[in-house]
């Protein structure tokens, strides 16, 4: 059985992860996919859980980000195009590199929009309060804003629809534009 890949797409919330990643999955050009979404990682936590955008939810994010990580890697030895949908900015790639570094394919693609278009798109989500929800977007989108040579990885979704969206991603992966690479050291890019 050949071995799957591994794509990780990424950005503030409102962005369009979570849409373009299912669409890439369901879409897949191998036999066989799974649409990881992150967040249900973070929802099973139960007992001491820290909501994952407070500073002091570093330790817990980095042991659900590993724990997805090894879901996807068991995924993409098993045959799988492993589309992973989260926040996972590159202060977190130091163990996506490794993945890379054990012989996977691992794609990384950042989604993002405007200031001003993601929080017009976080506002219609009902996941957190309009306040929180703006906190959130406004801190996220400041860390995915200026991203040293990432920025060669960020696809801007702000006049894009969704379906020009997961036609680039596509693009991206076929040509194989956005790979993590073995001899890329962890933040040497930032």
């Amino acid at each position: 059985m050949e071995q799957g890949r591994i794509v990780v797409i990424t950005g503030a919330p409102g962005t369009g992860k979570t849409t373009v990643a299912s669409i890439v999955a369901e879409k897949s050009t191998l036999a066989r996919s799974i649409h990881l979404h992150t967040d249900d990682f973070y929802h099973s936590l139960c007992k001491g859980a820290v909501p994952p955008h407070l500073p002091e939810s570093g330790g817990q994010n980095l042991i659900v980000i590993e724990a997805f990580l090894e879901a996807a890697k068991r995924f993409a030895r098993g045959g799988y195009e492993v589309i992973v949908d989260g926040i996972i900015g590159p202060w977190f790639l130091e163990p996506w590199l490794k993945t890379a570094q054990q012989g996977y394919e691992v794609h990384y693609l950042l989604l993002r929009a405007t200031e001003e278009v993601t929080k017009h798109r976080a506002i219609a989500r009902a996941k957190l309060d309009r306040k929180t929800n703006l906190e959130l977007v406004e801190t996220m989108w400041m860390q995915f804003h200026h991203l040293g040579n990432y920025e060669a990885y960020v696809i801007d979704t702000t006049h894009r629809s969704i379906a020009e969206t997961v036609s680039i991603v596509r693009e991206k992966m076929d040509r194989k534009e956005n790979l993590l690479t073995a001899s890329d050291p962890a933040g040497s890019r930032l």
